[in-house]
């Protein structure tokens, strides 16, 4: 390795530029001092063991100036322009060829930000209406800089930091003018599941904004990712998504979200070539639910098991499922719950198969004169406990409500024990497939226990 100097006046560029610089496009080490504030010093790996004359650091020194030198040009030309100035240019950007330009895509995302913002603000979540929608105005607009155009990696951040020393409007305070920038340069945020979600809500709204119009374009197209091919990085974009609801514990319902972004392309040029609502939402519906298990499993390590259980029961609200994951993880070891796994195993193949024979439950379970006592026990349960179980899931206290459907072990256990369903009376058989059913729906609402894994973890 090689310890390399560049001229400390470089420093007054932004630290992204020159980490970009060295890191990205040379390979050196960037080097920082106990603070992590950066020195005039990179580090180059080469596969020679001296340089005994220093020509080999020299050159590498001067390739680095160079490529300083051009940055630096970059950054000076681009401030002649302002951010606002340069919106105008994005009509001549193109986002993709059946999706219009930038600036049509700004717009776009600009019209459904202002959803998302209402969206929260219902329900109790404040964001900045402002903040954001000047955000989005001016979020891709840096994708007309010579900087960004030298260094791609850097859209986004370069136009957080235009907007930081360019003082957009200063009609506005500084502290709002700095959470616009700060929103803008966080926009394309998190861009792998290792990588942050953007730091405030504001960031957070656009991000979703801007990911939830390209993935609603482009399955609107029918252009959506199969096996190994996405070259739109939709996954990318939609594990984003979910990662930013589910960090920041936004209420937001995905299904919604993506109807809305989709109402966005309504009479555009692209919208004729559309494929029609029911595909593209079937299609998104399926597509999310499997980024929201990826989600689930890779990256906060639910089992198998758990994941199906809950997403069987709802996959729309990213933060409510990760509450019924979390309860349904806590309560698995319980025998209660291996048991009732298999009972509602049971129960799904019994309805299924009346179903195949033509055979129908009754509109509604009751008591009948002539029930058996464990029926008669079982339909007790479902009416008392019954409506406790939905007040806990109303108030999304699923550890409480999971914990009051595992006393259904006994009546249930008893009730297959003792109890034929299919039995030869009709009116009887009828009733007792309607409390099955009943029974089945009461214990899905949290998590579909018929995916549980009832012998050995999964």
């Amino acid at each position: 390795a090689i310890l390399g100097a560049f001229d400390s006046q470089f420093l007054a560029l932004p630290e992204e530029v020159l980490v970009t610089v060295m890191r990205d496009h040379q390979k050196y080490f960037a080097i920082q001092d106990a603070s992590g504030k950066l020195l005039p010093h990179f580090l180059a790996v080469l596969n020679t063991d001296s340089d005994p004359q220093g020509l080999i650091r020299h050159g590498n020194e001067r390739v680095l100036r160079a490529r300083f030198n051009d940055a630096r040009f970059f950054w000076e030309t681009d401030q002649k322009k302002s951010l606002l100035e340069r919106l105008e240019l994005l009509k001549h950007v193109t986002f993709q060829k059946d999706l219009g330009s930038y600036y049509d895509k700004t717009q776009r995302v600009q019209r459904l930000c202002s959803w998302l913002n209402e969206q929260l603000k219902q329900r109790g979540v404040i964001v900045r209406p402002g903040v954001v929608h000047k955000a989005a105005c001016l979020a891709k607009t840096d994708l007309t800089t010579e900087l960004v155009k030298e260094f791609t990696e850097l859209q986004g951040i370069v136009g957080g930091l235009y907007a930081r020393v360019q003082q957009l409007d200063t009609s506005l305070p500084e502290a709002t003018r700095l959470a616009i920038a700060d929103a803008i340069y966080d926009h394309y945020k998190p861009e792998s599941t290792d990588d942050s979600v953007p730091r405030s809500l504001e960031g957070a709204v656009l991000s979703i904004g801007d990911k939830a119009d390209t993935i609603a374009g482009m399955f609107a197209l029918g252009l959506v990712p199969s096996g190994s091919k996405d070259p739109f990085a939709l996954r990318r974009q939609a594990n984003g998504i979910v990662k930013v609801i589910a960090e920041k514990k936004l209420p937001l319902r995905l299904r919604e979200l993506m109807q809305d972004a989709r109402t966005g392309y309504q009479k555009s040029q692209a919208e004729k070539r559309f494929v029609d609502d029911q595909k593209y939402l079937e299609s998104i519906e399926t597509f999310f639910r499997e980024r929201l298990e990826f989600y689930l499993r890779d990256v906060c390590g639910y089992a198998y098991d758990v994941v199906k259980s809950v997403l069987g029961a709802d996959s729309d609200d990213v933060v409510d499922v990760l509450a019924r994951a979390e309860a349904v993880k806590r309560v698995l070891h319980m025998p209660e719950f291996q048991a009732i796994g298999a009972a509602c195993k049971r129960m799904r193949n019994i309805l299924r198969q009346a179903d195949e024979k033509g055979i129908a439950p009754a509109t509604s379970a009751e008591a009948l004169p002539d029930s058996a006592q464990e029926e008669k026990d079982l339909f007790t349960y479902l009416q008392q406990s019954g409506a406790k179980v939905e007040d806990y899931r109303k108030k999304k206290e699923y550890l409480p409500a999971l914990q009051l459907l595992a006393t259904a072990r006994e009546p249930v256990d008893k009730f297959f024990d003792k109890v034929m369903v299919m039995a030869d009376d009709q009116r009887v058989r009828a009733n007792r497939l309607a409390l099955l059913r009943t029974l089945l729906k009461e214990f899905s609402t949290i998590a579909d226990f018929s995916e549980i894994v009832t012998e050995g973890k999964g």
